[in-house]
């Protein structure tokens, strides 16, 4: 529970029809087994107690004598259970008979949440036994098994929220409730609920199980909550329906974990708390809060570490499989069309890009290509301009050529040395010196000569540094940091190696593939420093740091405004076995510290497209001021322990 994570459970047990006795010693069985492997959330089917299938036994008094029964030893057999159980039971109150989920915790019923919503079609005829409830809350009587009589909540307008985890707040919906036009739980959500409930009992046929579990994933996106679904399984009357047990645990429209149909089981997600109470700050449509008319009800649990479910490395990377071309494809067109479009509007048929031979560049040449293929324009209007100077390789250099005339652009090769020389005579710098000044100095003279070239043609320069670079500020002000269109703008470094290499998988051209393979390769430099013995002599990642590393961390700080603790947390679970813990530690602290130094850098940023969930626009994403303080966040990174 930790940082926000809870594990839950969604349980579907053994029963028999109509034996309330074998069913409380089941769901007993069940509930402790998932509380032993850490599950706080725990839920179970409707009418899981009696079973969903008693058809008009639900009106014989022995049924709901014993069921009551039961459910007193069940609430009494979670005393030493450190979890918040559901269970769907029958509820009989004034003479009518409701179908509810029961909340328990720790030996005592905390509420009673009935169906709002009973089916009447097809083989469900739930208004012949059950009275639909409301949601206002009354107070009804609730005896334990020692005899004490305590008044409980009853109606769907019931909000459970956990005093050790005040993100932690639980609300309850049944079955149908979720498939009419306005469940309970768009209230219970509005009001404040992070995680919903749904104990169900949905039949089978052909063809449902994708609708439920698009019902379960949507309505967790549109909410912004975990949902945790448990439903009917095996033991269930066969005499005119067959229910599978398809549970499910799903957050923010992702959904993290199915049951396997046609078994009962316990189905397990970890969710993070935090990160949807994060996402609701975020979202100014969700919303207003409405409180009004709820009953907010405290219950605890322990403050232990959850364990974490796996944490990709690459959060900025589409997970492999069939939809991830679709996806590369998707963000070359976005970049592609941003492009497209401002080319249109300044009437420009000509494009200047600086080629170095490097990643940034190779991507922002391979999308200026398909823009112009989109405007019908030819290619040779892309004018790919090498600059070399002190520190280019002839790897890099010939990679830049190969690169430049395989797309069909006009290559131009423009060396800096000799402007950079005298630059540096003016201004009274040694060569020998290899400051910033002297890196520096060939950036802006690159930039200059791009947009000199750039007005010649009356065209555009198309900049190539990446979403990576600017949150480190690992570009020069007013040199690389400059264009008149940012193409990769949006695009962290991981997704741009992920976005060339797929562009040498598809290109068909294997002098085009063989270049990109290469880029793929070298190491990432700006090239500003003197080569040693003909090799790359200044290695970016080494003075940063990995930018696989930067990446997740940038992720997590953009996308959920976590806190350095739990991002150090997350990324010692990502890259356990890759980086030890010291290195990770080193490389946040340098991550925070160049994050808030170099806002001025972001502050000013060309134009460019935003391609994924975040970006870091001042004109959009964010906006931040170039000289706020770093100090809180600072404490905290220096107070963590390796």
């Amino acid at each position: 529970m930790q940082n926000g994570f809870i594990k839950v459970a969604a349980v579907t047990p053994e029963i028999r029809v109509a034996d309330p006795v074998f069913n409380r010693e089941q769901i007993v069985e069940q509930m402790t087994k998932a509380a032993a492997k850490g599950a706080k959330i725990q839920v179970f089917p409707e009418l899981v107690l009696p079973s969903y299938t008693c058809g008009d036994l639900f009106l014989q008094d022995k049924l709901l004598t014993e069921t009551g029964e039961q459910l007193r030893i069940l609430v009494d057999a979670s005393r030493d259970v450190d979890a918040l159980v559901f269970v769907g039971t029958i509820w009989p109150e004034n003479g009518k008979l409701y179908n509810v989920m029961a909340a328990f915790s720790r030996g005592e019923l905390l509420g009673v949440i009935p169906k709002i919503h009973l089916p009447n079609y097809g083989e469900f005829y739930e208004h012949r036994h059950f009275t639909p409830g409301n949601r206002q809350c009354v107070d009804v009587e609730f005896a334990d098994l020692d005899g004490n009589v305590y008044l409980v909540p009853f109606g769907t307008d019931v909000l459970f929220q956990c005093d050790t985890l005040k993100a932690l707040v639980v609300g309850a919906e049944v079955c149908e409730d979720l498939w009419a036009p306005q469940p309970p739980s768009i209230h219970h959500a509005l009001a404040g609920a992070t995680v919903i409930i749904n104990g169900s009992a949905s039949n089978e046929v052909v063809g449902k199980s994708a609708y439920r579990r698009s019902l379960v994933v949507g309505q967790s996106a549109r909410l912004m909550c975990g949902y945790v679904y448990a439903t009917s399984g095996q033991g269930e009357s066969t005499t005119d329906l067959v229910f599978s047990g398809q549970n499910m645990i799903a957050e923010n429209g992702t959904l993290l974990a199915e049951a396997k149909r046609f078994r009962n089981s316990i189905t397990y997600g970890t969710l993070d708390v935090e990160k949807l109470a994060g996402e609701r700050r975020r979202n100014t449509s969700f919303g207003p809060m409405d409180q009004e008319g709820y009953e907010w009800i405290d219950f605890s649990l322990d403050l232990e570490e959850t364990s974490l479910p796996k944490i990709s490395k690459a959060p900025f990377v589409p997970a492999r499989g069939e939809e991830q071309a679709e996806r590369f494809e998707e963000i070359l067109s976005i970049q592609a069309m941003g492009l497209k479009k401002r080319l249109e509007h300044t009437r420009c048929r000509h494009a200047v890009i600086g080629i170095s031979g490097g990643l940034d560049s190779t991507l922002a040449l391979l999308v200026t290509a398909r823009a112009f293929d989109s405007l019908d324009l030819p290619r040779d209007g892309i004018l790919a301009i090498t600059m070399p100077c002190f520190g280019t390789t002839d790897r890099t250099y010939q990679n830049a050529c190969v690169m430049s005339k395989a797309v069909g652009a006009e290559l131009r090769e423009i060396p800096i040395r000799d402007s950079v020389r005298s630059h540096f005579q003016d201004i009274g710098q040694e060569e020998s010196v290899h400051d910033v000044t002297y890196e520096n100095a060939q950036a802006r003279e690159r930039t200059q000569v791009l947009m000199d070239v750039a007005n010649q043609l009356g065209g555009l320069v198309v900049g190539t540094g990446d979403l990576s670079e600017l949150a480190l500020g690992w570009a020069t002000y007013n040199g690389d940091h400059m264009s008149m269109y940012g193409v990769n703008a949006g695009v962290p470094k991981t997704l741009v190696r992920h976005l060339v290499r797929y562009s040498a998988e598809t290109c068909g051209d294997p002098a085009l593939r063989d270049a990109l393979m290469d880029v793929l390769d070298t190491p990432v430099s700006p090239e500003l420093l003197p080569p040693e013995e003909g090799q790359i002599s200044q290695k970016t990642e080494d003075l940063v740091g990995p930018y696989e590393l930067h990446d997740f961390f940038l992720y997590y700080v953009l996308r959920y405004g976590f806190s350095p603790e739990k991002i150090y947390r997350l990324a010692k679970a990502a890259f356990a076995g890759d980086y030890e813990d010291a290195v990770i530690l080193k490389w946040i602290k340098n991550f925070y510290r160049r994050f808030f130094s170099q806002q001025f850098k972001r502050s000013c940023l060309p134009d460019g497209p935003k391609v994924g969930a975040v970006g870091l626009s001042p004109r959009g994403d964010w906006r931040m001021p170039s000289d706020a303080c770093s100090r809180i966040w600072l404490d905290e990174v220096e107070s963590l322990q390796e």
